[in-house]
């Protein structure tokens, strides 16, 4: 199966609607239909962005799908400060991201959690992202596979096998986030693989064969190309360098013709 790329920019708490239009604007007058000819290109502002974002998008036919940086497991009710599914998909929501490190480690989302949000988003017709990864201290304790194993068992077991097939899985190892230090596209190849194997074990081959792994953890226009040449590594999940057009369309043009 030819998996079809996928370049997400999560821009996190960032930008005001205002910024949000501009940097939108600034992505539709710099990518061109023949950027993304090989690839879907998602951009996840902040939620108060997301009907601006929207608008923008639509109205000038900009080559790019909107996501969300999070949603909550339930539809509707007495949830003070969450943001349901229901209304994410009215917005034309096609990806939201789940159970992104920070929210792991700031907010203690669990597995079990994260599961439970994986289920709302294809229950609410949109792709997740689910995030897994190992920090500094797994990695050096020479755990990181077990961690990823655990963290991709837990996802894929709340959803059936076309689900999963249909996801993308983003792996970021918590050490290269925000420090500049991006894992060596060999490093992101074995363990995009290892997730992929995960995958395989819990539901089964063809799932494991269609779902996207992304690699995340300082991307740039500069190391995008040899990652996503990896047979493993699907696309590139971005933070920083998503907050400004010219990098981040460098980004999309590397990943377009890395193969």
């Amino acid at each position: 199966m030819v998996r079809r790329r996928l370049v997400s920019g999560n821009w996190k708490m960032n930008l005001d609607h205002l910024q949000a239009i501009h940097l939108v604007q600034d992505l539709g007058l710099r990518l061109s239909d023949g950027d993304v000819v090989g690839l879907d290109v998602s951009v996840h502002p902040p939620f108060t962005d997301l009907r601006s974002v929207q608008s923008v998008v639509e109205e000038r036919r900009i080559p790019v799908f909107l996501g969300a940086q999070d949603c909550s497991s339930e539809d509707a009710g007495a949830y003070t400060g969450e943001v349901s599914p229901v209304m994410l998909a009215r917005l034309h929501v096609t990806y939201v991201i789940a159970g992104h490190s920070e929210r792991r480690r700031l907010f203690g989302e669990t597995d079990g959690v994260v599961a439970a949000k994986l289920r709302a988003i294809v229950r609410n017709g949109m792709t997740p992202i689910c995030c897994v990864g190992e920090t500094a201290e797994e990695r050096d304790a020479g755990t990181a596979r077990d961690r990823l194993v655990t963290q991709v068992s837990s996802a894929v077991s709340a959803l059936v096998p076309e689900q999963v097939a249909g996801m993308a899985i983003a792996y970021e190892p918590v050490w290269a986030i925000g420090t500049g230090s991006a894992a060596t596209p060999g490093d992101a190849q074995e363990a995009c693989a290892w997730v992929r194997e995960a995958v395989g074990e819990v539901a089964g081959a063809e799932a494991a064969d269609g779902v996207r792994v992304l690699y995340g953890g300082s991307v740039t226009p500069d190391n995008t190309a040899e990652l996503v040449g990896q047979p493993d590594v699907d696309g590139v999940l971005v933070g920083g360098a998503s907050l400004e057009a010219p990098s981040f369309v460098g980004i999309v043009r590397a990943a377009n013709g890395a193969r």
